[in-house]
């Protein structure tokens, strides 16, 4: 493009329409994961039949169909991916993908649900929220037991992280999109220098900690397919199983602690794993700060949790240590696999104790939802440094990590995450109220979708079926926000982000 400047000709590159990059890396991102529905139909396949079958077919061709609709027209231009760009198709990738990943819901004939559930199970699954609408668990066909652990694994590590490590392939590449889609506040740190690099180190691991997972279910007395899909709702922190009963059904200390377990590994920052490996040495993990303040939170909830059930005389001593630690770290760490007729048969102060806990959440980096343990260790700092300040007003005190001082850029960003995040809640619930639901079941569901843990209260300890269908919407969305981190959905609605 050619513009007269004092008299001079000067030249500018005329970049394409912003839609078009979307629409490219939107397409592509939808042929990628309609490969995703090959293993669910080798599953029905071997286990099922055809009628199960063919409606995994008919979705891998509707999305498939989808993909190449977006990208075609476009399959000739040159993405070039900006920060704008990235936030613009990670929100658009996981709306889209959770209503087309609904379709198998929609065209089985058993269970065959209506669009509004199937949306809120796929996007339950995609968040690795793990809150259901579905019962009779035992009686579903294996390949939509399947389809729900594997959209638990999916959304584990990020599907866009994912897609970042094949993108390259491509010739396209990914570090707008890992920044948008990847949690945390300090989401510009890199663990190589090259950002495909870094998605697939992270993929290795997680899908390393999945064999460990399935190996030790499977050692314990799973069968091999329950081991598969109890161990990628686990190490996603997902808590879809493949069962009404949940673990347990399994009636297995030895199955409740090691899910207590993993569900703790899962909650760690996975870049503390990569660091280890390389290192031959597990010291920077331990000596990690947001680790051990994560850690000791933890510990201390999970302490409380098994004294106040031997102390209320619901279980025996060792039935309040086993059972309390597992669903302590199942509910804390955001998993929502339960136990021992949790939260229905609790004393009401444990759940209570364990939902305020989800905000909590795992550290960054993590497979977790909620607010993260490195958010809170920072705004515990903040406070303690504005306590010493009220002391001494004159004196210069920078809130540190580690010996590493914080930028104030990293904590005004935490200040307004939180508060986002708290007006968020605050706004579900209220709206979840005008529906028609009770105060405890509506703060209780919204913290459970919110969080992405998915275990609720009141009308929805059970499953979330009781509600109506606007409050399905409703939680639906809250589970998106929650699972986003509230910045990328809000960008979209400001003008200047689209200047």
């Amino acid at each position: 493009m050619q513009t007269l400047v004092g008299g001079k000709i000067q030249y500018a590159v005329q970049r394409p329409a912003p839609f078009k990059t979307a629409l490219y890396m939107i397409g592509l991102l939808m042929i990628l994961f309609s490969i995703s529905l090959v293993p669910p139909i080798a599953v029905a396949w071997w286990y099922d039949g055809y009628d199960v079958v063919l409606p995994f077919a008919q979705s891998m061709a509707a999305m498939l169909t989808t993909g190449l609709l977006c990208w075609l027209p476009v399959c000739r231009f040159k993405a070039d991916l900006r920060n704008r760009d990235g936030f613009v198709v990670v929100v658009m990738f996981w709306f889209l993908l959770s209503l087309l990943g609904a379709l198998p819901f929609i065209l089985s004939k058993h269970p065959h649900m209506p669009l509004v559930d199937a949306v809120f199970e796929t996007a339950s699954g995609l968040t690795t929220t793990g809150a259901t609408i579905l019962s009779g668990l035992d009686a579903l066909p294996k390949a939509i037991l399947y389809y729900r652990a594997q959209l638990n694994f999916l959304g584990g590590m990020g599907i866009v992280v994912l897609a970042v490590a094949l993108l390259p392939m491509l010739g396209i590449g990914g570090m707008q999109l890992y920044k948008a889609e990847t949690p945390g506040p300090m989401k510009d740190e890199k663990l190589t220098p090259r950002i495909t690099e870094t998605a697939k180190n992270l993929w290795y691991i997680y899908v390393g900690l999945n064999v460990v997972c399935i190996l030790s279910f499977w050692v314990a007395g799973m069968s091999f397919f329950d081991a598969i899909c109890h161990s990628f709702a686990t190490l996603a922190l997902g808590g879809f199983s493949t069962h009404d009963a949940s673990i347990g059904y399994f009636q297995s200390p030895a199955i409740e602690w090691i899910a207590g377990v993993f569900s703790l590994v899962a909650a760690i920052n996975f870049a503390l794993f990569f660091l280890a490996w390389r290192t031959r040495s597990l010291k920077v993990i331990f000596h990690d700060a947001e680790f051990k303040f994560c850690m000791g939170v933890m510990g201390g909830i999970i302490a409380a949790t098994c004294l106040y059930l031997y102390h209320s005389g619901k279980f025996s001593l060792w039935d309040a240590i086993h059972h309390g630690f597992f669903q302590a770290a199942s509910i804390i760490t955001d998993n929502g696999l339960t136990a021992a007729g949790y939260p229905g048969d609790w004393p009401f102060v444990v759940p209570l104790l364990l939902l305020l806990g989800s905000f909590f959440g795992g550290c960054v980096g993590s497979t977790c939802g909620g607010i993260k343990a490195f958010r809170f260790l920072l705004l515990f700092k903040q406070s303690w440094r504005e306590i010493r300040l009220l002391i001494r007003p004159a004196a210069q005190m920078a809130v540190k990590v580690g010996n590493r001082p914080m930028a104030d850029r990293v904590m005004q960003a935490v200040w307004g995450f939180y508060f986002l995040y708290i007006l968020s809640y605050c706004f579900f619930s209220l709206a979840l109220a005008t529906t028609g639901v009770d105060l405890v079941t509506a703060f209780g569901s919204v913290a459970g979708c919110l969080n992405n843990m998915g275990v609720g209260l009141g009308a929805t300890a059970a499953n979330f079926a009781p509600l109506n269908d606007a409050a399905t919407w409703l939680l639906t969305l809250s589970m998106l926000v929650g699972r986003l981190e509230v910045f990328p959905l809000l960008l979209l609605f400001v003008p200047d982000f689209w200047n």
